[in-house]
């Protein structure tokens, strides 16, 4: 895709108007950062933008801008920005101490608040990160199986570490990316999304799976959407083959419902990941599940039965700060119908995104499951009416990657410029904390970005 510049783009040329002093630090942080940034979804042409502060589901960039946030922390936080009882708790313990080097109060009432709320949790092991938790996951999985194998399926995201650096946006044929052992990248199953034949076939044909991870709601939260009906064939599946089922609930543990989507499907895991809310928005993540899994860590069980334990360490694991502000959002989450408010959000949005689309002659679709939202932008150019499309009934390949780089890069700015910061050019994440003015005015935003697209031929009219 060729760079974006104001000369070729009225789009580019009034997000850099609005946008001086993020350009300003980005010229900065390319002498200090590759690229300029710290996580790759914030890879930006011709630069993102620079946060300054955030309340509630609004945020203000370093040059002033209001926008209402729609990626809220990737996900992170339901209870909105700078939640003020989240933030008096963190306070709170920030004056007590934020790293002790030893066991405190905090973690065992954090662990007692998951165990009670998740299905699948008898026994909790914090790690600092979802991609920890997934490491963590699969290192048990191996070790209680005796097993070397995982399923996993393409698109589904679970973290960066080698066994999962590969087959999301690319690879999708199992071939390890830059950097990962061909040896590790042949341990892994690879599998097209939602085929649970292709998992009875590989069930089948191999005898050393140890088990299958996945997004229970679908790859990339959704975005591929997948249905009870397959998780509960593909607990089948492993329970009839003696494999770990593991959910991968980083992203939707605590917003799908207040059990994690585990509860929301009826379906119990062996083993399940967390993140994001599971620390109340701060950094902290978890493995949670069946406790003969989760013995594997444990010192005394492990010596009772003469076998080696599985080593974890980790400097900030149960970090008290990040405990303190994860149980107070915890608490909020099962005592109040937040995990409602933010499902209700975000299916008023979805409708009157359609809406616009709708009126607007564009065949696109925005579409999802609870309070996570993805723009379909239809690139093989199907027949579709944005008010009828139905993402549930479509075969996995209509959710193919759109080739039209610059197109989604524009869209991404134009919806900037008009006052709103979404998941890329994706689609976004609501907060208990949206409400009807914030939807009025993303829906505002989102004609208005459309309507950009049209005026500089992006779009046909």
């Amino acid at each position: 895709m060729p760079s974006l510049t104001p000369s070729n783009s009225p789009i580019v040329a009034a997000y850099v108007a609005k946008t001086p002093r993020s350009a300003a630090l980005h010229a900065r942080a390319s002498g200090h950062l590759p690229s300029g940034i710290a996580h790759d979804s914030r890879h930006t042409d011709p630069y993102p933008i620079y946060t300054d502060r955030a309340l509630g589901p609004r945020k203000w960039d370093t040059d002033g801008n209001e926008l209402i946030d729609f990626y809220g922390g990737h996900g992170a936080h339901l209870l909105g920005h700078c939640d003020p009882a989240v933030i008096a708790a963190a306070q709170g313990q920030l004056a007590r101490g934020t790293q002790f080097g030893s066991c405190h109060a905090l973690e065992v009432e954090w662990a007692g608040l998951i165990t009670q709320m998740v299905p699948c949790a008898e026994r909790v092991r914090f790690t600092s990160s979802g991609t920890e938790a997934t490491h963590m996951a699969l290192r048990l999985a191996r070790a209680f199986t005796g097993r070397r194998k995982i399923i996993r399926f393409q698109k589904h995201f679970h973290g960066w570490h080698d066994h999962m650096a590969f087959g999301v946006d690319g690879h999708f044929d199992g071939s390890p990316s830059p950097g990962v052992l061909p040896e590790l990248a042949a341990e892994v199953v690879l599998l097209p999304p939602n085929d649970i034949d292709a998992v009875r076939r590989a069930f089948a044909e191999d005898d050393d799976i140890a088990a299958a991870i996945l997004e229970p709601t679908g790859a990339s939260t959704g975005m591929v959407p997948t249905g009870p009906d397959f998780l509960r064939a593909l607990r089948e599946a492993c329970t009839a083959r003696g494999a770990v089922l593991i959910f991968d609930e980083v992203v939707t543990g605590f917003r799908i419902a207040p059990g994690g989507a585990q509860q929301a499907m009826g379906v119990t895991p062996d083993l399940c990941t967390l993140a994001k809310i599971v620390a109340g928005g701060l950094p902290g993540g978890a493995v949670a599940g069946r406790k003969d899994i989760l013995d594997w860590i444990d010192f005394e069980v492990s010596a009772a039965r003469g076998r080696e334990k599985i080593k974890h360490q980790g400097t900030y694991n149960a970090n008290p700060v990040s405990a303190a502000a994860a149980i107070e959002t915890l608490r909020r989450i099962r005592d109040t119908d937040a995990c409602a408010r933010a499902t209700d959000a975000a299916q008023a949005m979805r409708h009157a995104f359609n809406q616009v689309l709708a009126e607007e002659g564009i065949p696109w679709a925005v579409y999802g499951d609870h309070s996570v939202i993805h723009f379909f932008t239809n690139p093989a150019g199907l027949d579709i009416d944005p008010l009828a499309w139905d993402a549930n009934a479509q075969p996995a390949a209509t959710f193919s990657a759109d080739p039209r780089k610059t197109m989604l890069a524009k869209l991404y700015l134009a919806l900037v410029v008009n006052g709103m910061d979404p998941k890329g050019p994706r689609g976004a994440i609501l907060s208990a904390t949206h409400g009807p003015a914030e939807i009025e005015a993303a829906t505002e935003a989102w004609r208005r970005s459309l309507r950009m697209l049209k005026e500089e031929g992006e779009l046909r009219r």
